[in-house]
């Protein structure tokens, strides 16, 4: 089942977001980790797709190739759904000719539209809050890609990514009689096999970086790490190198494991940057805090910054000039508001940070930095 904590790349986010012909059904479920709770996500979930089958089948601008086409869709979409390994949420998108499943490391509402488009704020709002980052494995046969986040275990990467990884060097007949006569003793890394394999290493993340840029991790053992920035760019703008060797097949567990401690700290600091950042904008006013405030500085594409506790979720409705508090189930109530500013913050060219729970508590539990 696809996830957040699989690359979101904006090629990717850019065909999730491409007009469909009608209808184009998006099913939001929030799910549970853990029992007691998750025991009635599979009685929910059924009930969800129902709902939506049932207003694709009422629908009369829906004809009767794609109603049959599209709940064709939700079953299969069902069929992949794993809530055995449930996250926080689940998003299942179909349209005439095809489906998408993604299990959401956030909660969400839940929800059946029928449009012209997915609704993806929710997925976008948790690729954000999952922050995700790539790590490049590496020894001197072999090169591996891997999409980690915060709270998720790095994945090798697939071909819809990047089909140049794994990166393999070419098997080298090594002939120790030729090395001895020529007085040349064999090498490891500096060979020009070893260096023509490295080029090609770093050209395939740099590729990699200008389609979906990410912070980088680099693993592998000194010398390959030494012989690598040699050959290019990639150690050198890695947020990180990790000598360790053994790990260019992975797991990603181990990867995982490997590449914490690093970005533990990358986090903490990004943090202290960004709060900083937020006290600077109170002195040059600049600053806006609290829900309200800091919608109507994303809506008018003012907020460079947007600061966004990780646990902070509120229901609000629209009286025309201001949010305010509402109920659930209350007529105009908007209970993914937090992720509508995230997407729509994110659109309009702002940075967007999650910070741990409380970090914000004295400005409403988000805050923005702003142009003007």
């Amino acid at each position: 089942m696809p996830s957040t904590h699989q690359p979101l790349t904006p090629a990717v986010l850019a065909e999730l977001r491409r007009p469909r012909k009608y209808p184009a059904v998006s099913v939001l479920l929030p799910t549970h980790r853990r029992e007691p709770e998750s025991a009635q996500d599979p009685v929910r979930l059924r009930n969800l797709l129902e709902e939506a089958k049932e207003a694709v089948h009422s629908d009369p601008e829906v004809s009767r190739g794609d109603r049959i086409d599209v709940i064709g869709q939700l079953d299969q979409a069902l069929a992949e759904v794993d809530l055995v390994h449930a996250d926080d949420g689940l998003a299942i998108f179909a349209a005439p000719g095809e489906h998408h499943v993604w299990s959401l490391g956030r909660p969400v509402p839940a929800r059946v539209l029928l449009a012209q488009t997915f609704l993806t704020r929710n997925l976008v709002a948790a690729q954000t809050a999952n922050q995700p980052y790539w790590v490049l494995a590496l020894d001197s046969r072999a090169a591996t890609l891997w999409s980690g986040g915060r709270h998720h275990t790095p994945e090798a990467v697939s071909d819809s990514v990047s089909s140049a990884f794994p990166v393999r060097r070419a098997p080298v007949d090594f002939d120790p009689e030729r090395g001895e006569r020529g007085g040349d003793p064999p090498s490891t890394f500096h060979d020009e096999g070893t260096r023509r394999f490295l080029r090609e290493v770093t050209e395939a993340v740099v590729a990699v970086q200008a389609a979906a840029p990410r912070p980088l991790y680099v693993v592998g053992d000194a010398a390959v790490l030494t012989a690598l920035e040699e050959a290019g760019s990639v150690v050198r703008e890695a947020v990180a190198q990790v000598v360790r060797g053994g790990l260019a097949e992975g797991p990603g567990e181990a990867l995982g494991q490997a590449v914490q401690e690093a970005d533990r700290a990358r986090d903490e600091e990004a943090v202290a940057a960004v709060l900083e950042d937020l006290d600077r904008a109170r002195g040059r006013k600049t600053f806006a805090g609290g829900l309200d405030e800091v919608w109507q500085s994303v809506s008018e594409g003012r907020a460079g910054l947007v600061a966004i506790e990780d646990g902070y979720r509120t229901t609000v409705r629209d009286n025309g000039d201001h949010l305010v508090p509402a109920e659930p189930h209350e007529r105009g109530a908007r209970d993914d508001v937090v992720d509508e500013i995230t997407e729509q913050a994110l659109d309009t060219g702002a940075r967007v940070r999650f910070v741990p729970d409380d970090a914000l508590a004295d400005v409403g539990r988000i805050a923005a930095v702003l142009r003007y």
